[in-house]
């Protein structure tokens, strides 16, 4: 089985760097399904390619109860695709060996890897079976912004009349970052084969979330990728169709326009209250003594760029769901340009706040600043699964608006909200009730702390909820 992906973008082999894979030479890295080659056919700053060729073991696989499924009994276990078509074997390939590149990090050049390039990706039979198939190689791709070519391969070319088989050689086309890319050929070159060839565990709903991230919620084939590559098993589909289905208004957040009110502290010439809201954060971390930190919903970076600006910090991460927000972050941080010190502190990362992300896992800190108010209600177990149970850093900070302090916006109807695309917005009894029942949950303490100017009644503007983990008393 054979991939290509060539990069016709200016200095084309920066794409070696992406995906940290070396073009003077050919490298085999064993895997639980064989051998995967990989090696550069043409290496240069107009045009790069990186080839990978799966070699599997077919004897292997029958010996190995992972990979024999439905058809452990039967002659099928012998006589099979499995070493000549690129199926979901070609996804595990993928997911393990260019790892990093589909995780949309770089330490060397950020920016390029947050950044759209010009692709052209090759795929050699590429199986298009089962029900529901009648143009399903486009209907996948093209809605992901790829231009499609798909060749039907004949049964035998000596024997025309017998017509075309079920596999066809792919070609896409399009401006995509390289991490969209693999990851659109990680969930549908199983989708397409219909018939994954190891055992599907509950974790393939976490693999399949993940690797969605911005693009599969909007899909509108999401229901049959879900379905296919959850291999029909109905409780897992219908758990990965509902978290789908909660996220998607999320993903969107980088298209909606800024708010749109202007807040108190502005009118009254006060600091901005973004920018309070900065200094409350940094003086939190500080209390909490904390080194390692991720900014998880970090937007444009506003506040990763007084974070680096602060030696203090040694470990700096921003996520974000938008991977065009993490391009304006990258600009905001002058990661172009940033020294390899720069690059060794600072690291920007595609993901959603709901998933459990391996990356920000036990750091000293994660900032949730103006983000849960963002999130429908039902969805904020998920968060709390993510962050505080998953990641357990030594602290959380979430900062959100007062509803209390509402009534001070005089532009602002009664009932509505400061920004159209919140979900809610808490009283400080609502956030303060959340926030000790979040805390007593998952072995924390929570301080809460006011975030601009003061009002006797109604609080302030901005309310802080600063978790200390027990231990860490």
């Amino acid at each position: 089985m054979l991939v290509t992906v060539t990069s016709t973008a200016p200095a084309a082999s920066n794409l070696s760097h992406l995906l940290r894979k070396h073009p003077d030479r050919a490298q085999a890295f064993p895997l639980s399904v064989g051998t995967a080659h990989v090696f550069y056919p043409e290496v240069s700053d107009e045009r790069c390619t990186v080839a990978l060729i799966l070699e599997v073991d077919p004897i292997g696989l029958v010996r190995d109860k992972r990979f024999r499924g439905s058809d452990a009994a039967t002659l099928a276990r012998y006589v099979n695709d499995r070493p000549y078509a690129s199926s979901s074997m070609v996804a595990v390939a993928l997911g393990q060996v260019f790892r990093t590149a589909m995780n949309g990090t770089s330490e060397s050049f950020p920016e390029l890897a947050a950044s759209a390039l010009p692709l052209e990706i090759t795929v050699a039979a590429v199986p298009a079976r089962g029900r529901d198939t009648a143009g399903l190689v486009t209907r996948l791709f093209e809605p992901l912004g790829w231009s499609v070519t798909e060749t039907p391969i004949p049964l035998d070319p000596a024997f025309p009349e017998w017509g075309d088989s079920v596999y066809v050689d792919l070609v896409l086309r399009g401006e995509v970052r390289l991490s969209d890319a693999l990851r659109h050929l990680y969930v549908l070159l199983p989708v397409l084969d219909d018939a994954k060839h190891y055992w599907v565990s509950d974790d393939e709903i976490g693999k399949l979330l993940r690797a969605g991230v911005g693009w599969l919620p909007h899909h509108p084939e999401r229901e049959l990728i879900t379905r296919r590559y959850l291999a029909h098993q109905p409780s897992m589909v219908n758990e990965a169709t509902a978290r789908l289905s909660a996220d998607t208004r999320l993903n969107d957040l980088d298209d909606l326009p800024a708010p749109e009110l202007a807040e108190p502290s502005e009118q009254s010439g006060s600091a901005p209250l973004a920018q309070q809201r900065a200094e409350a954060v940094l003086t939190a971390l500080h209390d909490v003594g904390a080194h390692t930190v991720a900014d998880v919903g970090c937007g444009e970076g506003t506040l990763l760029k007084r974070l680096s600006a602060e030696a203090a910090f040694t470990t700096i991460i921003g996520c974000d769901v938008s991977a065009s927000v993490l391009v304006k972050a990258a600009r905001t941080l002058n990661l172009r340009e940033a020294s390899d010190r720069q690059h060794e502190r600072v690291h920007l990362a595609q993901s959603s706040v709901t998933y459990q992300d391996d990356r920000i896992a036990g750091l000293d800190a994660i900032v949730l600043m103006e983000v849960i108010e963002h999130l429908d209600l039902e969805r904020l177990p998920a968060l709390e699964s993510a962050v505080f149970g998953a990641a357990a850093p030594g602290a959380v900070i979430v900062t959100t608006p007062n509803a209390d302090f509402n009534a001070r916006y005089e532009s602002l109807p009664a009932g509505s909200f400061r920004h159209r695309d919140h979900r809610f917005e808490w009283s400080r009894a609502e956030f303060a009730a959340w926030a000790a029942e979040v805390a007593a949950r998952r072995g924390y303490s929570v301080e809460y702390r006011t975030v601009g100017d003061v009002d006797v009644e109604l609080g302030s503007p901005t309310q802080l909820a600063l978790f200390r983990k027990a231990t860490n008393l």
